[in-house]
């Protein structure tokens, strides 16, 4: 069923996520979804927490490959924790996708909005963490607020991820990853 819901998002967003859809998808009756699914909410929040499941346990580039490996840490995990958001392969592109299509439901429904709100305060808090470490580090100016940092590379990188998957064209990886290090730099 998991499968069944991410090909529906992936070919039609959130707003093409219909129950009729992903029994279709499964092959299954619409009618045996429904046991799972009472209504059209239980199945957008069953794709929201999929999606944040997915993006969990996708393998991200700043994990070392072995326990022998140390960890990378400071500006250059800072980097990679944004390279590890961006569009830059297929997988990701289709889980921005995804995510991007989710912010239409969470303007309309309070409730999706308060966890998206949630979701972006974690990622910030995990931003303002490494660069708080790249401030130690003396990577960063240490007398910059971490948190304001934060919120504009946070700020940053959601609008180019937007700029991507409409003109993918235009922000090619290559550009997106030329962008967010002329970014970086200038926070030096």
């Amino acid at each position: 069923m998991s499968e069944a819901v991410w090909k529906v998002l992936a070919a039609k967003g959130f707003g093409g996520l219909r129950l009729r859809a992903v029994a279709a998808e499964m092959g299954a009756s619409t009618g045996l979804l429904t046991h799972y699914f009472p209504n059209k909410r239980a199945l957008l929040v069953y794709a929201l927490d999929l999606l944040e499941q997915r993006n969990r346990e996708r393998p991200r580039s700043a994990e070392p490959p072995d326990g022998n490996t140390p960890a990378v840490e400071g500006f250059a995990m800072l980097r990679q924790v944004v390279l590890d958001v961006l569009p830059l392969d297929e997988e990701s592109i289709a889980g921005n996708r995804i995510w991007v299509g989710s912010w239409d439901v969470a303007l309309a429904d309070p409730e999706f909005g308060a966890e998206h709100d949630r979701r972006y305060a974690r990622s910030r808090d995990k931003l303002r963490t490494h660069i708080e470490t790249a401030q130690r580090l003396g990577e960063l100016p240490a007398s910059a607020d971490a948190a304001d940092l934060a919120a504009g590379l946070q700020s940053f990188f959601l609008g180019l991820v937007v700029q991507a998957l409409l003109a993918p064209a235009h922000f090619p990886p290559q550009r997106q990853i030329a962008l967010l290090d002329g970014y970086l730099a200038a926070l030096r």
